[in-house]
Order: structure tokens, then sequence, then C-alpha cells
């Protein structure tokens, strides 16, 4: 199966969706995997020609206002055109990572996505809705399935098999392996960390600025 990992992270390296897709690639031996970015809101001849040549397309951006990134969400209105000018089916995937504790946070992008599927022509898959995404990167040096990880690998391991056979499955949404309130804590030491360096106190951090 031609399968092409789109990464619509605007960010050039070490990315969240970077991360995601290189787990998937992982898990998907033996595929004919192509990986393609999209950092601009423009689609080139080369991405046409790898999604048209393609079997599956399988999606990772980062959720922006509850929503796709606004430079994908261009080229996929361009890439709308292509199949529906082509009238060839292709089965979708989409993992939608964002800073939210809650995974399921990543529904409404999801939601777009399917419709979006609708409009060009094409199959929906299967979703993932991630939670956590800061921490994403952090797991890429943790065995697969272990401790913090567990989650995470179970879900794409899941995806990776949907995939893999071409079939359609549930969408599913995974929070971080850590306590929520951990996760806020640790959210929060950059934030203390900055307002210390320019000579204010914590409390400063909830102050309110009046005109």
């Amino acid at each position: 199966m031609k399968i092409v990992c789109i990464n619509g992270s605007p960010k050039p390296s070490g990315s969240s969706s970077g991360v995601i897709l290189k787990e998937l690639r992982d898990l998907l031996k033996g595929q004919d995997i192509k990986e393609i970015s999209v950092r601009k809101p423009e689609l080139t001849e080369e991405m046409k020609a790898a999604v048209m040549d393609s079997e599956c397309l399988v999606f990772a951006f980062p959720l922006y206002v509850d929503s796709v990134p606004s430079h994908l969400t261009a080229v996929l209105q361009q890439m709308e055109k292509l199949f529906q000018e082509s009238e060839t089916d292709r089965m979708v995937y989409a993992v939608v990572n964002c800073g939210f504790y809650e995974g399921y946070q990543n529904h409404i992008a999801l939601n777009i996505m399917k419709c979006w599927c609708k409009k060009a022509g094409l199959s929906w898959g299967q979703g993932l809705g991630i939670g956590g995404g800061g921490m994403i990167p952090m797991l890429s040096d943790i065995p697969e399935g272990k401790g913090i990880k567990k989650d995470f690998s179970a879900v794409l391991k899941e995806m990776a098999c949907s995939i893999s056979t071409g079939r359609k499955a549930e969408d599913r949404f995974v929070s971080p392996g850590i306590p929520r309130i951990m996760y806020k804590l640790a959210g929060q030491m950059g934030w203390r960390k900055q307002i210390k360096e320019n000579g204010l106190s914590v409390k400063e951090l909830s102050r309110r600025i009046l005109k």
C-alpha cells in the first residue's frame, strides 16, 4: 500500500506531529511510505504528485483554536479540488495533538477532517486525539508501551493496524500517562522560571491588568 504521511506542523523540526509520524512509520515497516511536511499554505507540485499517487493519507497536526491550522486548511482546500477531479477514493487517517490534558479536546478538529473527506470524495478511516502534546517529544526515548508511554503506544498501534489493513475504526482519545495535577505543575514550571528571571513574583501570574 502506498501511504503518504502529511506533517501539518509549522515547525521545521522537533514537532510533536513529527514524533507521532515517526512512531507510526516504525509500526508500519514493510509499507511503501512517503512523508511530506506542510508548513506553508501552498500545495507544491511535488506534494501533488505524492498525494495523487497515494492509496492512503495519514495526517498529523497540532490543534489550533480547536481547529485545523490555517496553513494546512489552505492546502486541504487545494487537495480537495484534485481529489474531486480524479474521483479516486483513498482512506484518510488523522492524529491531532493539543496542549490540553484531555485528548477529547481534539474532537472538533477530527470532525472537520471528516467533513473534508466527505467533500473531497475520500473515505474516513480513523482519528486519534492526543492530549499533552508538549510532552510527546519527551516520549521518544521511552520504549514502546512502557511507563507513561503505555496509552500513547496502544492507540498508535491500533491505528497502524487499521492503516495496514485498510479498515475503518472508531476515533480514539488519549490523555498523558501522568495525573492531571502533575501535568499542570510541569506546565507551570516554565512560566514560573521566566517570571522570576524578569524580577517578578509568582503571584504576578494571576495579576489583573487594569486600564
